[in-house]
């Protein structure tokens, strides 16, 4: 039960509340979740299979466990790469929801009325005045909308107070990345404590977090349910859900709508992150890795559609409220987040009480992507450096918070939006996309889709059906490459509203891009240059599993010898893949069973140990 919670709380995410539902109500209401679960079939569930079972086969992370097909191991590398820029500016957001959670605790809700010291003459309240909206734009996964309301008796614009909530009092922000301007205190602290929770959950490991789960990963829901009785008892709930579910058949047959569709689904399961992988790899071997590839999609899948339910529900209220089309209050990201949702609590009553919940759900939500992410991090170090990280992990684990807190500093200057913009938009693009191409590649015809399949036999009891292989090796690659080339052909240079970002920040968004894709080349001509023999010679033994590959336990590590033929038996070992001298120790692999009595040969890259958070 811990790993079914922690996949679901890591594969569900911001993106399942504040993206899949406006891509939904633009792209075809009802009609978009036809693309939507096609891509979810066809690739999105076999690359989540294949994640989840290769992790918990060989029980190492996402570096170490390329002892499959050493050539591939810059792909680990990358994943860890993308899950730590990641991590930077999650927790941004995290510490955004901190901020918002606490001014929430008052009896009137600071974004409530133009009487505060942020406001500006152009400053109204919604609805007290004929009202338009205007300079709504999209910016990759983040947009924003601007109220803009015109007296009858002037032309002056205004703004709504959530608006010049979120800019002049939370963000203080400034013209461009060119100005960065001070540090805002107050998030600084709400970051600071955000990377506390972190740790205080992660400090030994998935023994802490998996407990955890049982809150973050089920009280979203609690709240979703809270909020959906409550949206669709006000008026201009039903208006807000026929936007958003009314089936808009034209726009089935437009190329943007099944790209949309595609990039969600890439998106929101996490795929090629490495936190798949590294949560799966404290499973049981025997553990129903199929089952649990099933549910979780699904369960992803019903979160999103569910979600947006709650959202629209609230949006078609606030757009009765204020006497606009509900096309005009629709947003996603942050402007829904911090802007519209906010201003539609605040016409509620008992607005800070839905607030406080609204805000509690986005912290859980976000809290459990980020242990994923963050876990990946540790355990790919730990594993891949064992001799001198094993026992030091608690240490360690403080010294990347303190890493990861001090990077995200400049996020949260007055001007950090536009670096949290940069990296949102550059960061895991293009190199997550190529991630899970080289993976698919490696796994369903370096290693052999045949030969992981007899893996998964060995774990289940049972052979899949023929479906996932032939979505492993012909489907799903050609999907991925599909969505690769829609990504590029798409790609606009990164913006913010209507500022437009300067040529070295472009180049700056690009470098990050790279850097997570880079690993993959670079070792592999590393190692192919540090083997001996011919040049094709090289490549091949480096495609080859490692003398090291294999379950972790020896009482499986046999059973998986067995299944191989002659020629399949590891006779070498990588330069970069190394081994320590096999030694009896006693393991708490299998953590859901009692202390295993059993002494066993540990064959994995790992420094030998008997803890809490030792995965053998």
């Amino acid at each position: 039960m811990d790993f079914l919670l922690s996949l679901i709380g890591y594969a569900v995410g911001l993106g399942n509340i504040w993206r899949f539902p406006y891509l939904c109500y633009r792209s075809g209401g009802g009609a978009f979740l036809i693309p939507y679960v096609f891509f979810m079939l066809v690739c999105g569930m076999p690359l989540f299979f294949m994640e989840i079972a290769y992790g918990q086969f060989a029980s190492l992370s996402p570096v170490t466990i390329w002892s499959i097909s050493p050539l591939f191991k810059g792909v680990g590398y990358g994943m860890v790469i993308i899950s730590g820029i990641v991590c930077i500016y999650y927790n941004i957001i995290i510490a955004w929801t901190l901020y918002y959670l606490f001014v929430s605790m008052q009896s009137i809700l600071p974004w409530s009325n133009c009487d505060n010291d942020w406001n500006t003459e152009q400053c109204a309240l919604s609805g007290s005045m004929n009202s338009t909206v205007s300079n709504y734009s999209t910016d990759g996964n983040f947009s924003s909308f601007m109220l803009n309301s015109t007296l009858m008796a002037s032309n002056v614009s205004k703004v709504p107070p959530s608006q010049e909530f979120w800019q002049r009092q939370v963000l203080q922000l400034t013209e461009g990345i060119e100005n960065l301007g001070g540090i805002r205190y107050e998030l600084l602290g709400c970051l600071a404590l955000a990377w506390v929770i972190v740790f205080l959950c992660l400090c030994k490991g998935v023994q802490s977090s998996g407990k955890v789960v049982y809150v973050t990963a089920t009280f979203p829901y609690l709240v979703l349910i809270i909020l959906l009785v409550r949206g669709v008892t006000l008026p201009g709930a039903m208006d807000g859900l026929r936007f958003y579910l009314i089936p808009d058949w034209d726009k089935l047959f437009t190329l943007k709508v099944w790209g949309d569709a595609a990039v969600q689904i890439f998106y929101s399961m996490g795929m090629a992150w490495g936190g798949l992988i590294t949560m799966s790899s404290y499973n049981r071997f025997n553990n129903n890795v199929y089952r649990d590839a099933i549910m979780v999609p699904l369960m992803n899948c019903g979160t999103s559609i569910f979600a947006g339910l709650v959202i629209f529900s609230i949006l078609g209220f606030m757009a009765k409220e204020t006497g606009v089309d509900i096309s005009e209050v629709a947003t996603q990201g942050p402007g829904l987040a911090f802007v519209a949702y906010p201003a539609a609590i605040s016409r509620l009553p008992i607005s800070p009480l839905w607030a406080i919940l609204f805000f509690l759900m986005l912290l859980t939500v976000g809290l459990d992507t980020q242990f994923g992410m963050f876990e990946t991090m540790t355990s790919a170090f730990v594993d891949e450096f064992p001799q001198f990280l094993r026992n030091k992990k608690l240490i360690f684990t403080v010294g990347m918070c303190l890493v990861e807190f001090v990077l995200g500093i400049p996020c949260i200057m007055q001007g950090g939006v536009y670096i949290l913009q940069i990296m949102d938009w550059y960061a895991s693009s293009f190199s997550l996309m190529l991630m899970s191409l080289a993976e698919c590649v490696a796994i369903a015809w370096v290693y052999g889709a045949d030969r992981f399949y007899k893996d998964i036999e060995l774990m289940i009891g049972y052979q899949p059906c023929i479906w996932w292989k032939i979505c492993w090796k012909f489907i799903t690659p050609v999907i991925i490459l599909s969505i690769w080339i829609f990504s590029v052909a798409s790609l606009e240079p990164v913006s913010y509203k209507d500022y437009q970002y300067p040529t070295w920040a472009i180049g700056f968004g690009w470098a990050l891009s790279l850097v997570s894709f880079l690993p993959l080349p670079v070792l592999a001509i590393y190692q192919i240059y540090h083997e001996e023999g011919p040049l094709l010679q090289r490549i091949i033994h480096l495609s080859k599993p490692a003398s090291n590959w294999g379950p972790a336990l020896q009482k499986h590590r046999e059973e998986y010898l067995a299944t191989l033929e002659p020629r399949q038996r590891p006779t070498f070992t990588p330069v970069t893949a190394p081994i320590y001298l096999p030694t009896t120790i006693p393991t708490i692999c299998e953590k859901s069973a009692a202390p295993f009595p059993e002494e066993v040969t540990l064959l994995s890259s790992r420094e030998n140990i008997s803890g809490p958070d030792s995965k053998c």
